[in-house]
């Protein structure tokens, strides 16, 4: 069985929407803005790359990523992954030809299936309402997050506000760096 990790910049109020500038969002762009950039509190990104064999995400982050991610060099690794883009409107033909090879799921339960095929971690970029879901169903194994010292209000949350039994969450590796980022990596108890 795969891995399925969640990984997110998130505000400690639990938001994730528009980390990186993305228009729409009042606090857009709020992880390079509003705190000092300190590497090391990035190596989880270049790990993640290291050691994930595909990406999993919603129909709004493809639809985001897949115009800029294949030209990027701090993305290159993620070229030649396979992506698996869960959505019910987007067709074939809205895919980009120059990222590799993507499959569009049209159900959780065709995530359940592919975690269930050999291989390695599979990584979820981005996909607030993706997020959610995949929790509420208990298909996330691991979270990867990088906590940043903001509140910012209003915005995409990555946990599911649903009225559901106890998750429980093992912290299995935790950093705090100079401009009071968090690297808080939980598994999940199944």
């Amino acid at each position: 069985m795969r891995t399925l990790i969640s990984t997110a910049f998130i505000s400690l109020d639990g938001v994730v929407e528009g980390p990186g500038g993305e228009p729409g969002y009042r606090n857009s762009g709020w992880t390079f803005k509003d705190v000092e950039f300190v590497p090391e509190a990035f190596e989880i990104k270049e790990r993640e790359q290291r050691e994930s064999t595909a990406i999993l995400m919603g129909r709004v982050s493809y639809e985001a990523f897949s115009p800029v991610w294949p030209d990027m060099a701090e993305f290159a690794h993620y070229k030649s992954m396979p992506k698996y883009v869960v959505s019910t409107t987007l067709t074939d033909d809205e895919l980009v030809s120059n990222w590799g090879d993507t499959t569009i799921l049209r159900s959780l339960d065709e995530v359940a299936v592919l975690k269930e095929t050999d291989g390695g971690p599979i990584i979820v970029h981005g996909s607030a309402e993706l997020n959610r879901a995949l929790s509420d169903a208990g298909l996330i194994d691991r979270y990867h997050l990088l906590v940043f010292p903001l509140l910012l209000g209003a915005g995409k949350r990555l946990f599911s506000t649903t009225d559901k039994d106890t998750q429980k969450l093992t912290l299995v590796e935790h950093e705090v760096y100079s401009n009071g980022l968090q690297k808080q990596v939980f598994d999940v108890a199944h």
